[in-house]
């Protein structure tokens, strides 16, 4: 079996702390509290998102400056705070390690970010592969990160399934050609998504239960 995992809302409850570090970055740069972009980005890499950032705020918006305090909200959270795992990551971990399953991450967050939220949760040793949104052209939604995770793996994307918590993350995964699997954080599915998931579950333990179960439709393992 052959499972690719999205980071952000997915393994990590990261998606509310970036509220806050946008909320601050705003006050800072004189925009205001902009947490709420954070919904409106989801899934998104950098480049992509500041492209959504340019049309809400115009003129207003300094994309160096948001980085600046962006960054330094997050050095300074993450230096006193373990990022919070999400509910059954690691049940879910040691079922596929067992079953012998092929693992990948294929996030938007840039490399240094994810490297460091797998290394503080101990997980990193869990993935053969990761696929950062700095290390491709075009972000999610479109099809070519989940493409590039399954080109490392060495697997046809209808192998794989994919888990993920956002809508363009979702559309990224099923466009790819891979089996998509939801487990909403933020953003609940509206219709178009829902014919696309061949699953939905509140937590990453329901999901390996699933797999245990034979819930989800059959992949193979090469």
């Amino acid at each position: 079996m052959n499972v690719i995992f999205d980071m952000d809302g997915l393994m990590f409850d990261t998606e509310k702390v970036f509220i806050d570090a946008w909320d601050y970055a705003g006050e800072m740069t004189g925009i205001g509290k902009a947490g709420y972009m954070v919904y409106k980005t989801l899934g998104m890499n950098i480049i992509t998102s500041y492209n959504v950032w340019k049309e809400e705020f115009g003129d207003n918006y300094h994309q160096e400056e948001l980085r600046k305090y962006t960054k330094e909200f997050l050095t300074k959270y993450y230096d006193e705070n373990t990022v919070p795992v999400k509910h059954g990551l690691y049940i879910l971990l040691e079922y596929l390690k067992k079953i012998n399953c092929k693992m990948a991450v294929a996030t938007s967050s840039p490399k240094w970010e994810v490297e460091k939220h797998l290394k503080d949760a101990n997980v990193r040793e869990y993935f053969s592969d990761i696929i950062c949104g700095d290390m491709i052209e075009k972000s999610k939604p479109a099809p070519d990160i989940y493409l590039k995770a399954c080109e490392l793996l060495g697997v046809k994307p209808q192998d794989c399934y994919a888990l993920e918590d956002s809508k363009n993350g979702l559309l990224s995964a099923y466009h790819a050609g891979c089996k998509p699997v939801m487990v909403p954080d933020l953003w609940q599915p509206d219709e178009e998504i829902l014919s696309m998931i061949v699953g939905k579950y509140d937590n990453l333990e329901q999901v390996k239960e699933a797999f245990e179960k034979g819930e989800l439709p059959a992949v193979s393992d090469r």
